[in-house]
């Protein structure tokens, strides 16, 4: 009888934790956020967020300016890799209306300027601490890149690391084309 006392305690509980896996997938999936993908073509999500140096940035303030908008961390090695060459053509086309936001997902302020103050970075480096950006974006996995043209809509969605070449040729597609 013991055996069976034991036996009948295990289903029970299996099958307590089995109904509330149950409950749980169907309550979220009720009461999940719906939360539109961005497709090339669609105009890019506004936003404001503040930089290493507390200068508040918000993208409609580009506009006119073809925006490289990269979402990053520094945990990330392929955004390690790239920050080099992202950081050479920022300086090169800057003043051709080409401009770098490099927005961090929420990591703290003293991480992100070390890293910012290592690597040499010349660009925006702002802070999503909140993610809500990264939510507005819907951004997985990292780096993820949008191209963001003069007119504010997005012209392509990277994911994954990029060539030399290939960020050359991003930045030359959303350059203003009466500069």
């Amino acid at each position: 009888m013991d055996k069976k006392k034991k036996r009948r305690y295990l289903r029970a509980v299996i099958l307590v934790i089995l109904f509330g896996a149950i409950v749980f997938t169907i309550y979220s999936t009720f009461t999940k956020e719906k939360v539109e993908v961005l497709q090339e073509g669609d105009m890019a999500p506004d936003f404001e967020l503040v930089d290493m140096n507390g200068h508040t940035h918000r993208l409609s303030d580009y506009k006119g300016q073809g925006v490289f908008l990269n979402f990053w961390g520094t945990w990330c090695k392929p955004c390690e890799r790239e920050f080099p060459v992202i950081n050479n053509y920022y300086k090169a086309y800057q003043n051709d209306g080409v401009q770098v936001l490099a927005i961090n997902i929420a990591e703290s302020n003293f991480t992100v300027q070390k890293y910012v103050d290592n690597k040499g970075l010349t660009f925006p480096v702002l802070i999503d601490k909140t993610k809500s950006v990264m939510s507005a974006y819907n951004i997985n996995p990292l780096p993820t890149t949008f191209l963001i043209n003069p007119e504010g809509e997005i012209e392509k969605i990277i994911t994954g690391e990029m060539t030399d070449e290939m960020i050359l040729n991003h930045m030359k597609q959303i350059m203003p084309k009466d500069i």
